[in-house]
């Protein structure tokens, strides 16, 4: 393979390549110190699979940019999911019994303002977690008219907090 320097030239091999290799990991991710990181991670990789490569200098860049894109994705994600998990806990910290009971008031008359039909086939479906066909049963009714009266709820409810949101 091409550019590959022997079992004797790796270690000056990678001393010529380190500083470059880190510098190009350093574009994609934070610090220099998780650029490290991804540069000995990308190594692992490309010696574990270096007798497929054509050129090993070619392909150790390669890997060490797929690692730093990788590196970032990985961040990336756990970031949002660190910002979401946050945002409930501050949301949950903000929100007090007197909160709670604004919020269930404003529900209940919203659900008070729809037809009684609709009214229970929502209940039924969202907070018993009934399916349609449980809800059919329960009432006597077709499954398709209970999909309706659902979806009819839904709208009119979609409608109403696009009016006045609940608090």
């Amino acid at each position: 393979m091409a550019g590959d320097p022997g079992p004797e030239g790796w270690e000056a091999w990678l001393d010529r390549h380190g500083p470059t290799l880190v510098l190009l990991a350093r574009q994609r991710v934070g610090s220099r110190a998780d650029a490290e990181d991804v540069v000995q991670e990308a190594f692992v990789r490309f010696w574990r699979s270096r007798h497929r490569a054509r050129d090993a200098t070619a392909y150790l860049y390669m890997c060490v940019r797929r690692c730093a894109l990788s590196w970032r994705r990985g961040r990336e994600r756990r970031l949002r999911r660190e910002e979401a998990a946050a945002r409930q806990e501050a949301e949950s910290l903000l929100e007090g019994p007197a909160e709670r009971e604004e919020r269930r008031r404003a529900i209940e008359a919203m659900l008070g303002a729809l037809p009684e039909a609709q009214r229970e086939v929502l209940v039924m479906k969202v907070w018993g977690g009934l399916s349609f066909p449980q809800i059919s049963e329960v009432l006597g009714i077709s499954a398709n008219t209970a999909a309706s009266r659902h979806r009819y709820a839904m709208a009119r409810l979609r409608a109403r907090l696009t009016e006045e949101p609940i608090p």
